[in-house]
């Protein structure tokens, strides 16, 4: 059946985005432009305004211009805004000819019949990996190319661990993870911080745990689910984690590991430059899965899409531009531009990591994170997640048992979906 107009559907859509507030690398506010010299124009738009006209990503993103033979007219926006302006513009029928979108926007703009598809455009998709493409596919459809990926792990505060006698190498599941846990706090440190913030940023962290214990987002009350809400829970009564989860967001948990009070801290690949000036040793292991191996972990970061264009011609010189945005050497650029993203194809993974091989748990944990939209959720998955983080919240709080709370969520999420 056909899509609904962007019209009918931007509304609901600037809804949806509205609660998908990314875990990204960088603070993004204002705005920035910068151009090439040569040729056509071409309107490029991104959510890195921290990146002016002067940077790297700038002159990286003019390169891809001039290899093609035109001009990019750069804009920089917040993601809230960039992903409003962008549906405003397909409504009105002058979006860019590029967009760089947080990946669980993708689905919302696609379902708003806004992009273009990379198999009608022409692209090439088979060289990303499946498990961060999938981000940005809808109803069996690739609307969009990640130009790389963030995740999280446990950051773990090396002296505290030594101190403890705790060697991260033997946390391979939940149990070990917990003896580990034990052991610092019976020595008197503090041994666990993460964000449980009623955001996306506490389903973000939450995530890992949820489908480390085998649970679906369609089934928000599984046996599984309620295992997940479970361990934190405890974490919390028992003091293994302080009541501040509740509010802290990714940047206020970062700042109480950065104290060096806290053995372990659950964070992402966007603090990879920060952990290695704090005044302690530091390292990273992966967050388990409750019966052992790596859980999988959400995927942030941005996809480069293509809004349809009335003039279809255009499309064959934008295929250009994200062919050389995306070649081994480029996602690597990039990469190391956002300090960092892991590339999103194995080649790029290569590159980087004959450059940083400190990279190597990061490479491991994006190779099997998952999409948050993945599983076709597509638009469902705003509207699961709040229900999620409320039942969170309503756990750790003490209001409700994680039973309860998550029955609760799949009621809420079951009427939010019309499921």
């Amino acid at each position: 059946m056909p899509r609904p107009s962007t019209s009918t559907k931007v509304g609901a859509a600037v809804l949806a985005l509205s609660a998908l507030a990314a875990c990204s690398s960088a603070p993004q506010s204002g705005a920035a432009t910068s151009s090439a010299s040569a040729g056509a124009a071409y309107t490029w738009w991104d959510p890195y305004p921290q990146h002016d006209p002067a940077s790297a990503w700038a002159k990286r993103v003019n390169t891809c211009g001039q290899q093609a033979g035109v001009t990019i007219q750069r804009t920089a926006y917040d993601t809230t805004a960039l992903t409003n302006q962008a549906l405003l513009a397909g409504q009105e029928g002058n979006a860019p000819d590029v967009i760089l979108l947080d990946n669980p926007a993708v689905s919302t703009l696609a379902d708003a019949g806004m992009l273009t598809s990379m198999g009608d455009f022409g692209l090439d998709t088979t060289k990303f990996d499946k498990n961060l493409i999938a981000a940005g596919e809808l109803d069996g459809k690739t609307y969009g190319i990640p130009i790389g990926a963030n995740t999280l792990a446990l950051y773990y505060n090396k002296k505290l661990l030594d101190a403890a006698g705790v060697d991260p190498k033997s946390i391979k599941d939940w149990a070990s993870l917990n003896a580990a846990l034990k052991k610092v706090k019976a020595a008197g440190k503090k041994p666990i911080t993460f964000s449980a913030i009623g955001t996306e940023e506490g389903s973000f962290q939450f995530l890992p745990w949820f489908w480390g214990a085998g649970a679906q987002l369609t089934q928000l009350d599984s046996p599984q689910a309620i295992e997940a809400l479970t361990l934190w829970n405890t974490w919390i009564k028992d003091g293994t984690a302080p009541n501040s989860v509740i509010s802290n967001s990714q940047n206020t948990t970062w700042e109480e590991f950065l104290t060096g009070e806290f053995a372990f801290a659950e964070n992402g690949t966007w603090q990879i430059n920060s952990a290695a000036k704090a005044g302690f040793p530091t390292g990273i292991v992966q967050i388990p899965g409750k019966d052992g191996g790596a859980a999988p972990t959400p995927t942030g970061g941005e996809f480069i899409t293509v809004p349809v264009q009335k003039d279809t011609q255009r499309y064959s010189t934008t295929k250009k531009i994200l062919e050389c945005m995306t070649t081994p050497e480029g996602l690597v650029e990039t990469g190391t531009t956002f300090a960092y993203y892991i590339p999103s194809t194995a080649d790029g993974q290569k590159a980087i990591l004959a450059k940083e091989p400190g990279l190597q748990p990061w490479v491991e944990a994006v190779r099997s994170a998952k999409g948050r939209t993945s599983d076709n959720l597509g638009t469902k998955y705003p509207k699961i997640s709040e229900a999620m983080w409320t039942a969170v919240q309503k756990a750790l709080s003490g209001t409700a048992s994680p039973a309860d709370a998550l029955k609760a969520a799949q009621a809420q999420a079951k009427q939010a979906i019309g499921g």
